[in-house]
């Protein structure tokens, strides 16, 4: 604590009440994820709860799912800095979901059992499609879940006043260990019962913050502006114009539209998202789950505009950034100042009810493609004797990747983990995207083009981010001592997305084969639903 006092960051936080509020929290869920696991017997419990929540139940989690810690402190840290230019990450995720609407949601709902592999598997050769759908699975969900169990060590130092490593360390172990807890127990609906109560907790929490900084400005949204402007000094007139942080220069704004097309092409690509389609009954409940879920984050993203502002005007940018965590401490400090050390306790443990609904997400998202695609699917071939060997075969995989996430973490806790979140958002809209797309809506794709897209867009995002300014060769790097970047841009979207793109078409064009058959009866299910109970059913 002393050293978090000493830098001026969060002096006055009260680590007792901090941890108490998350232990309040994690009791409370463990409790409901207990009593989900009564109902939790079969593949289909365990995979999609046994597709029993209805469409505004699975819109809340959803929202419960994608709102991830870095979506909390990071962008209000980011609109706190950077005003004009940090709310453009906001747009960027919110917009997402219109392509997932629109393109992706009921589709893959009306043609899928529980993984992306689902899809792609009922028009091409199995084994193949489903290690392809599984890599990239596993690909997006490890970098996912190291970001979000270092950003756990993060929040750790800068919430509840340890800053020695071994501390640090134990925690990120216990987060990672009541997640797997989560996963074991409770499967789907455990999981998803957690996003719920988690959603609620953060929606409400930012609510009543945004509601008290406009109470204190006389709820002129122009007098908050205005406060932030002449908080930030004599160049706070930037915080309300575009360039901040995306400069005039051709390498950042080439950079800026790469990260918003991964940003708006990935979400619909993310398999944790994806997989939260199959929890429904019907794909009309899909539908609503989409609307469900656009309503809340946009609402979010609205509140996360004041309080990004309310933290320029009532902290101060040079605070904020001098503060442990730098941005990420912006709505922490804001919560700080607006009532003291109590609603800073239940920030930060909303912070950390965050961490663990996303990382819940992501494993048993993980433990599926593994378990249903490649062990299932690949190694058995479909023919599993033992009903009960496939989820026995997932809760072991949880646990793996739940121990691989701890170490991760771990290692990475005092690294940058902005470039893991691009990395998932990157391949998501780089592998699975493309894929998805074509096995939808284009009748000639096949299994050579679905292959050519998942492993070349995998490849090529991993590749120009291994030699991006993100991993070496600026100051914010990961390996801040070495220079060995050649490609200028931190995101390879612009890059990767349309080279898997092209890389698919290329691939189907050049193998010639494709069953219009199998495309024609998939288009009837994909659109109207027609024996997509059946595929989900055995």
């Amino acid at each position: 604590m002393t050293q978090l006092a000493q830098s001026g960051g969060l002096q006055g936080s009260n680590p007792v009440i901090n941890i108490s509020i998350f232990v309040a929290f994690v009791v409370v869920t463990l409790v409901v994820v207990l009593r989900a696991s009564r109902t939790t017997k079969t593949a289909s419990d365990y995979y999609a709860a046994g597709r029993a929540f209805s469409g505004p139940q699975n819109g809340i989690a959803i929202s419960g799912d994608y709102l991830s810690a870095a979506s909390f402190l990071g962008i209000v840290g980011a609109i706190a800095l950077y005003g004009y230019d940090g709310f453009l990450y906001s747009i960027g995720f919110l917009v997402a979901w219109l392509v997932a609407l629109l393109l992706v949601a009921e589709l893959l709902r009306n043609t899928g059992k529980f993984t992306m592999g689902d899809v792609l598997a009922f028009r091409m050769r199995q084994r193949p499609v489903r290690a392809a759908a599984a890599t990239s699975t596993l690909a997006v969900s490890f970098f996912y879940l190291l970001a979000q169990m270092a950003g756990a060590g993060v929040l750790v130092s800068l919430l509840l006043g340890i800053s020695n490593p071994v501390g640090v360390s134990l925690v990120i172990a216990v987060v990672g260990v009541i997640m797997i807890i989560y996963v074991l127990v409770g499967g789907m609906k455990g999981t998803t019962w957690v996003q719920i109560i988690k959603a609620g907790l953060l929606i409400a929490g930012a609510g009543a913050m945004t509601l008290w900084v406009l109470a204190k400005y006389g709820f002129d949204f122009s007098a908050l502006l205005q406060g932030a402007v002449d908080k930030a000094g004599a160049d706070g007139q930037r915080l309300l114009e575009p360039g901040a942080k995306y400069g005039t220069s051709e390498i950042s704004k080439l950079d800026f539209l790469s990260l918003g097309l991964a940003l708006v092409l990935g979400t619909a690509g993310l398999p944790h998202v994806l997989m939260r389609f199959y929890t429904v009954p019907t794909s009309r409940e899909a539908r609503r789950s989409v609307v469900w879920a656009i309503f809340l984050i946009g609402l979010f993203y609205l509140f996360s505009l004041v309080l990004g502002y309310g933290a320029a005007a009532m902290v101060g940018p040079e605070t904020i950034s001098q503060a442990p965590g730098a941005s990420n401490s912006a709505a922490p400090l804001l919560a700080q100042a607006l009532g003291g050390p109590v609603l800073l306790g239940f920030i930060s443990a909303v912070a950390f009810a965050t961490i663990l609904a996303v990382v819940a997400g992501l494993t048993i998202t993980a433990s599926a493609s593994f378990a249903h695609d490649i062990y299932a699917n690949v190694i058995k071939k479909g023919e599993v004797s033992d009903k009960q060997a496939e989820v026995r075969v997932a809760r072991i995989t949880a646990v793996v990747i739940g121990a691989v996430a701890i170490v991760g973490g771990i290692l990475a806790r005092n690294q940058n983990v902005a470039f893991l979140v691009a990395l998932a958002f990157a391949v998501a809209a780089s592998a699975n995207l493309p894929t998805i797309l074509y096995s939808l809506f284009w009748k000639r794709f096949n299994t050579t083009g679905a292959l050519c897209s998942i492993y070349g867009g995998l490849g090529i995002a991993i590749l120009l981010i291994v030699f991006s300014p993100a991993v070496s060769g600026s100051e914010t790097a990961m390996l801040s001592g070495v220079d060995f970047q050649w490609f200028p841009l931190e995101n390879p979207g612009l890059v990767s997305i349309p080279a898997s793109f092209f890389l698919g078409w290329l691939g189907t064009v050049l193998s010639g084969e494709h069953d219009e058959a199998k495309y024609a009866e998939m288009e009837v299910r994909s659109l109207t639903g027609a024996g997509a109970e059946k595929a989900s059913s055995h």
